[in-house]
């Protein structure tokens, strides 16, 4: 499994350094995950050194020798392979392994499964696909919602909003 894990933004000065959206705590981890994928799996980007700069990360890559390459490069999506990738904290979970998961409600029936989770700037939000068929609906990713969850098992409870 591919986890998103940057995105180019651009040439970053004259030498074909490259400016990249981190989507990681740290924006310096990108180096260690070297080489990056594009979305279809294929090597894109082999980090060789970096430093952080307004909290992006400003980097070489064997593959980029010029502004205009790096320029070039603007939009692409930067991903690693979910298992190279160090277990998460007590607590802490990486937001693509929630997809797929089964949603209970706080009984334990089963209402649906996790089919996205996205951020629109107010948390994380996981898109709900009812298992009896009809429109997803929203919950936010937090205690109040999701009071239960069992990655092992492959499940969470769900406290549906009223408005959902």
């Amino acid at each position: 499994m591919l986890i998103l894990v940057a995105q180019a933004a651009g040439a970053f000065g004259v030498r074909g350094e490259i400016k990249l959206t981190a989507h990681t705590a740290d924006p310096l981890s990108l180096i260690a995950y070297s080489p990056l994928r594009d979305e279809t799996g294929r090597e894109v980007l082999t980090l060789t050194a970096g430093r952080v700069h307004k909290g992006a990360l400003v980097a070489r890559a064997s593959e980029v020798a010029t502004r205009e390459e790096a320029e070039a490069l603007r939009g692409l999506r930067l991903y690693v392979d979910r298992a190279i990738l160090p277990p998460p904290d007590e607590e802490e979970y990486y937001l693509a392994d929630l997809i797929g998961l089964t949603a209970r409600a706080p009984d334990g029936t089963t209402i649906g499964r996790v089919k996205s989770v996205a951020d629109f700037g107010a948390g994380d939000l996981l898109e709900i696909e009812p298992a009896g068929g009809g429109p997803a609906w929203w919950a936010p990713f937090t205690r109040e919602s999701v009071p239960e969850l069992n990655l092992a098992e492959g499940w969470l409870a769900v406290v549906r909003p009223e408005e959902a």
